[in-house]
């Protein structure tokens, strides 16, 4: 199904939880990007896309009001905090990112405060709805004569998508952006924040997410997950790097249909 309108900024219901899509007002800053960009290695895009054209292209699907696409930008592509598109007129030949939220109140936040406004495009877009996706995605990878991103970024969205659309919507998911790609990063979140997103909700008096208790895809959802993609998206696990210190996997998958299959970064696996 369609997830419904969003909670936004006009709505009186902002305690914490009460965003069952996933879409707190600041959810990027707590935690703070830099808990995740740390642990990739400097030099990612150049060991994976060694020769390939430029730019390349990255989407970013949950991206809240952009500070962590932002910070991932710059931390792909070497940039300074301070730098923006007027220090780095360049960027753009070397990435274009487009990021999509289901919330239009955060990407217009994020739109207002993109320092990189050239390169960086933010949406207003539901992935799980494809009359809507279908079209746009189309329309932006065209304009570059290209039908795939060469990245696709998924960070703490997975059980969003879980929880307003079963598992069959995250088995659905997950194949829709393997398709889009030749790698993904993604952090899904582990099933200790599912019980918790949905006690939020019952202490807020809300009803309870539709799927929850009825999850055959549970426990170790990093392993879940990334037997979701080995074995049914034609995926394979480069590389772990790491997790967060709130306990979440940082996870690189690659298409095996992948053309340019660039420099695997092995020595950060773990």
């Amino acid at each position: 199904g369609k997830m419904a309108a969003p909670m936004t900024e006009g709505s009186p219901a902002l305690e914490p939880g009460a965003a069952p899509y996933g879409n707190f007002p600041n959810y990027s800053r707590f935690p703070p990007p830099e808990g995740r960009v740390s642990l990739l290695p400097g030099g990612l895009l150049r060991s994976l896309f060694p020769s390939a054209a430029r730019p390349l292209l990255g989407l970013d699907v949950g991206c809240n009001s952009g500070e962590l696409s932002v910070a991932l930008y710059r931390h792909l592509l070497g940039l300074q905090e301070s730098e923006g598109s007027l220090e780095q007129p360049e960027a753009g030949k070397d990435l274009n990112l487009l990021c999509c939220d289901i919330d239009p109140v955060l990407i217009e936040r994020a739109q207002q405060l993109s320092p990189f406004p050239a390169s960086i495009s933010f949406a207003n877009l539901d992935i799980m709805d494809p009359s809507a996706r279908e079209p746009f995605l189309s329309s932006y990878l065209g304009q570059f004569g290209r039908s795939t991103f060469d990245i696709v970024f998924c960070m703490s969205v997975t059980m969003w998508i879980h929880l307003n659309h079963g598992d069959s919507g995250l088995m659905e998911f997950l194949s829709f952006l393997s398709s889009l790609c030749k790698y993904l990063l993604i952090e899904p979140q582990p099933w200790k924040c599912y019980r918790a997103a949905a006690r939020r909700l019952r202490k807020l008096g809300r009803k309870d997410f539709d799927h929850f208790r009825s999850l055959a895809i549970n426990g170790d959802m990093a392993e879940r997950i990334t037997q979701i993609l080995t074995k049914d998206c034609a995926m394979e696990l480069v590389c772990c790097f790491g997790n967060t210190s709130w306990d979440r996997s940082v996870l690189l998958f690659k298409s095996n249909g992948s053309n340019d299959k660039g420099a695997e970064p092995s020595e950060q696996q773990q």
